[in-house]
């Protein structure tokens, strides 16, 4: 069945936000700057070389960075300032690609140096990704969320629609270096609205994160979050079948379908297209389908799109094909990408987001670099070939397995933890620190505990535990002890702030079979080093 939901606002809401609005304005801007580089570079290096792998490690250059650099990324958007942090990305990005664009215009490009700095403006869109996504919850109210979400992929893909066409119509009539220019000129937009945004500190009473611990924190939450890891795989498993059509798509055009940089921007267009439309009948679909059924349909109809690219060469027929296939994209993605922000509480969803990140455009570039070398040892039929066999697969599997239902999360701060009073105070830098949690529990009752226990244990550990374990007394069996390890005294700080409602309720039903007044009884303990003083 459909993960019930309560009226959804308008679609266009968010847009009456004015940071919001703004935003989403110069995004697209940039974007479609984006687009037209990346359809640049690849149509650049099939005039530079004839090498398939080549042509396609175009792709991977792009993608690599987040492959390699998606984690640390997530936790430093969620430990510094996402407006500067953002704002330097931006920049980053803006003086690369005005060195791309002037080496290409005074004739200094060669297969290499392409690759590297186009590995270089992936660099600036990892440090922006994790970060740009986790800041649309702080500018939208929770309601307006789904639909601000919703218009983010509208818009990534209108200017997938319009740069690549762009981009063909550009590179006919002025060459490659003027989108390289363009691309520069279009995160200047961006970086005014951001200049212009005035955000609120992030309050906490919790020691701010370093980046080393926020990394582990992340990885941490996502281990002991079995859903999380669900969509993760999933994604990782759709985005490697796919990603030969957008790798090998170059080289179809120029080398079976005989067009020109024109032809490629304009099926790329058709891709975006098709993706816009997609996004404006999603919503629709997704009242009618199971979400598993609507990802499965995704899956099944890109892998049509595929096989129709590897079959025929009209040019129309592509054309609506790829349509088709980029209305797939987009819905199995953007299904994927608001599952797991509804699935992340604030305090982590910046490091979700770029596993999300490293699990999507990870898989790009290893799907780019796979597809390419299996291209240059059989051929590009053959290869198109697999990669429809494994979407057809991927779709079969995906039908048959339910997702995450989200509708009844609330992932709020619960901050029920009451404050421990200590004789002593620590330094947030001291641990480890145990803590254990003593309860009063019925012999009738003591399986049923356990097994609740056992599901708070995840908890714990998503939180910041790094060891959990339930006992019970053998000398007085109506005598359970919980205890959890954490590595410092600060991150038990932050522990308390990182507790949810629905986390509460998880710890609620467990200590419903609590005997007695009072609550359970909690102690906190440091490790004692020794000569050592706590301050």
């Amino acid at each position: 069945m459909r993960d019930s939901a309560s009226p959804a606002p308008s679609a266009w809401s968010p847009l009456r936000q004015p940071l919001f609005r703004n935003l989403w304005i110069a995004s697209v801007v940039s974007n479609i700057g984006t687009w037209m580089q990346s359809v640049g570079a690849a149509w650049l290096m099939t005039t530079l070389t004839s090498s398939s792998l080549l042509v396609a490690l175009v792709q991977s250059a792009s993608s690599l960075p987040f492959f390699l650099l998606a984690l640390p990324s997530g936790a430093i958007a969620d430990v510094v300032d996402r407006r500067r942090l953002l704002i330097v990305a931006q920049s980053w990005m803006l003086g690369v690609a005005a060195v791309l664009a002037v080496l290409t215009l005074i004739g200094w490009m060669t297969p290499v140096v392409l690759l590297v700095l186009t590995f270089a403006l992936g660099l600036g869109g990892v440090l922006t990704a994790p970060a740009w996504q986790a800041i649309t919850p702080e500018i939208i109210s929770r309601e307006e969320l789904i639909p601000a979400i919703t218009l983010n992929a509208a818009g990534f893909n209108i200017s997938r629609a319009l740069g690549p066409a762009l981009a063909g119509l550009i590179i006919a009539a002025w060459g490659v270096g003027i989108t390289f220019l363009l691309n520069a000129i279009s995160f200047l937009g961006v970086l005014e609205v951001l200049r212009r945004w005035r955000r609120l500190p992030k309050e906490g009473v919790a020691p701010v994160e370093r980046v080393e611990g926020a990394i582990r924190a992340g990885f941490r939450y996502v281990r002991h979050s079995p859903d999380l890891q669900h969509i993760l795989l999933r994604v990782a498993a759709f985005t490697i079948s796919g990603s030969a059509l957008w790798a090998l798509l170059p080289l179809v055009v120029k080398s079976i379908l005989g067009h020109s940089a024109v032809g490629y921007g304009f099926f790329l267009g058709c891709l975006g297209a098709g993706a816009v439309i997609g996004a404006i009948l999603l919503p629709k679909i997704r009242q009618k389908l199971a979400k598993n059924h609507l990802l499965a349909l995704g899956s099944l109809l890109f892998c049509l799109s595929t096989l129709v690219l590897l079959i025929f060469t009209q040019p129309v027929l592509i054309g609506v094909a790829l349509m088709v296939g980029g209305g797939a994209w987009i819905g199995f993605l953007s299904t994927m990408n608001a599952t797991i922000q509804m699935l992340s509480p604030a305090w982590v969803r910046g490091r979700v987001l770029a596993h999300y990140l490293l699990s999507f455009q990870g898989s790009i570039a290893l799907g780019s670099a796979l597809w390419g070398w299996v291209a240059s040892h059989t051929s590009l039929h053959e290869s198109l070939a697999i990669s429809s066999g494994m979407l057809l697969l991927n779709a079969i599997v995906t039908f048959f397995t339910p997702m995450a239902r989200v509708g009844n999360s609330d992932l709020n701060p619960s901050v029920h933890w009451p404050d421990q009073p200590t004789f002593l105070e620590p330094t947030s830098e001291r641990g480890p620190v145990l803590v254990t949690i003593t309860y009063r529990v019925k012999p009738e009752n003591a399986s049923a505990f356990t097994e609740a226990m056992h599901a708070v244990s995840r908890v714990r550990r998503r939180d910041g535990a790094i060891r959990w374990g339930i006992f019970q007394n053998l000398s007085d069996p109506e005598e359970f002890t919980e205890t959890f390890v954490i590595e410092s005294w600060a991150e038990h700080m932050r522990q308390h702030e990182r507790m949810t409602v629905s986390d509460r309720h998880l710890q609620e039903k467990a200590w419903l079979y609590h005997e007695g007044a009072d609550r359970p009884r909690a102690k906190h303990l440091i490790y004692a080093e020794a000569n050592s003083e706590i301050a």
